[in-house]
């Protein structure tokens, strides 16, 4: 007797929202500006703009570049500006602030930029067990997004979901 097995889940019409989904998968590189510091510590305006306009920037291509300082030196804004520009200038994408940062950053904007026609009159799963799942306002921002357009909004995972929110016949 052959039985075959079927995957319920994958074969309904059930969406899943992850969030690790919402991260940029370009490889990052992190321009870390203490190496352009006297003593890694002191920007002097001159050395620092003559450090910018001699770098060989192509080594960035095909990279989201952080843009950072790791150490607790005082960087005016205008420096990060500065490199970002030059990022910029040769077709680089990049960021000022941590991995982190980055990476709060890409799912909200990922929220915000939902095209809300994949979840009209669709049931909704916000998976519980992302890597990227930390911040408890991402839930509120998808409840915002989405809501007004699903049947259903669920949580956790398709076998073992919780009902948040469920439309009115």
């Amino acid at each position: 007797m052959s039985h075959e097995i079927k995957n319920r889940v994958a074969e309904s019409s059930l969406v899943t929202i992850d969030f690790d989904e919402f991260i940029n998968q370009k490889k990052i590189i992190v321009f870390d500006l203490k190496m352009w510091l006297k003593d890694e510590l002191i920007l002097i305006e001159k050395d620092f703009r003559d450090k910018v306009n001699n770098h060989n920037w192509n080594d960035y291509n095909d990279h989201l570049v952080l843009i950072k300082c790791s150490n607790n030196a005082i960087i005016p804004h205008w420096a990060y500006l500065l490199i970002s520009s030059k990022l910029k200038a040769n077709g680089i994408n990049n960021f000022i602030g941590s991995e982190e940062d980055y990476n709060n950053y890409s799912i909200i904007n990922s929220i915000q930029n939902i095209d809300l026609s994949e979840f009209k009159e669709k049931s909704v799963i916000v998976k519980g067990c992302s890597n990227y799942a930390n911040k408890n306002y991402y839930y509120s921002l998808i409840v915002n997004k989405i809501q007004n357009e699903v049947k259903s909004l669920m949580f956790g995972e398709a076998c073992s979901s919780v009902p948040i929110f469920k439309r009115k016949k």
